[in-house]
């Protein structure tokens, strides 16, 4: 059986990012604490920096993104790097170049950093394992098993908003057997030490009993949202979804929906969370969406500042590394 891949170097410093699993919590705060110190008010010019003065990082997308894309390529810019998009399925991979040889042939013109995105499992990994010496894979989203700087920006806003994680309950709801969010969120909070997660799901869309260990599980909405600290809205993940009948999005946004009278039963100071893209009037009303308790907008901004985290700890451990 193959072993999994080190993310870590010699030094515990991260050279790849491809999953929170196994992450030392020390290290998870660490890059939170990064990221937090390059937030900005609105309206002030956002944080710079040369750590990835020299540097070429390369967007591999083989599916559709807006948030996790643009903030890569704006967390590399301002560090100083160079920056390539490249939407895979418009690539040479649909002439039958294989993915290696388009790593290959991006790594011979000196990319540092592939940031990818896909929807096959271990594809990332795989191409982990290809690459040089001295250039780094971070994970943009794979298939339904991981988005690792979503779970971390998920977890940066909570502790923004509520402080320390520890005693908090927070509640993620909806589709979350195909959620990548869902799973990174929960290796993120855990290693946090959140006090209580809860799972709210159809049936049909509930993880499997052996995933999400430690979460507390609820059919029921009003069951699962009642006293929350904290709730996280997920959208239908359709283009996941092989063997489900369609979901009837009337009688889905009747049970699962959050509304305003559905959250007043969280506790008063609770926050709300989506990672995008939203549906509104399905899983999330605008009401909600736009209203007070909202930090859906907080999460977008830390998505930029979290990704320049991760890529200035992964360039500070290669200088570190460097004879």
């Amino acid at each position: 059986m193959t072993q999994p891949l080190p993310q870590l170097d010699a030094g515990g410093r991260l050279r790849h990012l491809i999953t929170l699993d196994g992450l030392d919590p020390g290290l998870i705060r660490e890059l939170l604490d990064r990221a937090q110190a390059y937030q900005r008010p609105p309206g002030q010019p956002p944080p710079r920096g040369d750590d990835l003065r020299g540097w070429t990082v390369a967007n591999l997308f083989a599916e559709p993104s807006t948030r996790t894309r643009a903030s890569f390529e704006l967390a590399a810019v301002r560090l100083g790097a160079d920056v390539i998009n490249l939407d895979v399925m418009l690539s040479s991979r649909v002439k039958g170049e294989s993915i290696i040889d388009t790593i290959y042939t991006l790594e011979a013109m000196q990319v540092d950093v592939f940031v990818v995105r896909d929807a096959e499992p271990g594809i990332i990994e795989f191409i982990a394992r290809h690459v040089g010496g001295h250039v780094s894979v971070i994970s943009g989203g794979e298939a339904h098993v991981s988005h690792p700087t979503q779970g971390l920006l998920d977890a940066l806003t909570i502790r923004q908003h509520k402080g320390d994680l520890r005693g908090l309950t927070v509640t993620i709801v909806g589709d979350i057997r195909h959620s990548r969010v869902a799973r990174s969120a929960h290796r993120a909070f855990t290693a946090l030490g959140v006090g209580e997660l809860r799972l709210v799901a159809p049936p049909e869309m509930m993880p499997e009993p052996q995933e999400f260990e430690g979460a507390r599980r609820h059919v029921s909405f009003d069951e699962g949202i009642r006293g929350a600290d904290v709730v996280m809205m997920l959208r239908i993940q359709k283009e996941r979804i092989t063997v489900a009948k369609p979901t009837d999005i009337e009688r889905y946004h009747e049970n699962y929906g959050l509304t305003a009278a559905r959250l007043a039963t969280a506790k008063p100071q609770a926050i709300v969370m989506h990672p995008g893209p939203m549906n509104r009037g399905v899983e999330i009303t605008s009401e909600v969406a736009d209203g007070p308790q909202s930090v859906i907008r907080r999460q977008v901004a830390n998505g930029v500042a979290m990704r320049m985290a991760v890529l200035a700890h992964i360039a500070d451990a290669r200088r570190r590394r460097a004879p």
